[in-house]
């Protein structure tokens, strides 16, 4: 009897962690995950069209429905807030950035050159792309309000 209750856990188990929806919120080792990113933008609508449109995201509900929030699913338990209501733009640094990893980088080069949005390889030059030591491709271009996006074409 006592060998089938070790049974049923082993099984009970191996299943959760063999399944990404049980598993998600299993944190084992008691250490942080990220849960999303807010970002404060001027106008919801034209980031909202550049996050869907440009990056390609896609929505997920948001509980607020007051026109001031764009919810989008960036991992599997991640999420990207664009909230309604910033001021004044700030010039950014490159270095703080947001990255998006995609199958290829030409493509969404394509995809920038087809809407007239410049992007920059990691030293500033115009529309070249670094490749990266590790064989890495990536490229570096500005969201509506100036922060910058990494684009890359990482295999985690």
């Amino acid at each position: 009897m006592l060998y089938k209750f070790f049974f049923l856990i082993v099984l009970l188990l191996t299943g959760i962690q063999n399944n990404p929806l049980l598993a998600q919120n299993m944190n084992t080792k008691g250490s942080a995950t990220l849960n999303h990113i807010a970002v404060y933008v001027q106008d919801l609508q034209l980031s909202t069209h550049f996050y869907s449109n440009i990056i390609g995201l896609d929505t997920i509900p948001e509980p607020f429905h007051d026109g001031r929030h764009t919810w989008y699913k960036i991992g599997p338990q991640s999420q990207l807030h664009l909230i309604q209501g910033a001021g004044l733009q700030y010039q950014q640094n490159k270095n703080s950035h947001l990255c998006f990893s995609v199958p290829s980088v030409e493509d969404f080069v394509s995809t920038l050159k087809k809407n007239n949005i410049e992007f920059e390889d990691w030293a500033g030059e115009k529309n070249k792309i670094t490749i990266r030591v590790d064989s890495v491709k990536q490229i570096y271009f500005k969201d509506p309000d100036g922060y910058w996006i990494e684009i890359n074409n990482d295999r985690l």
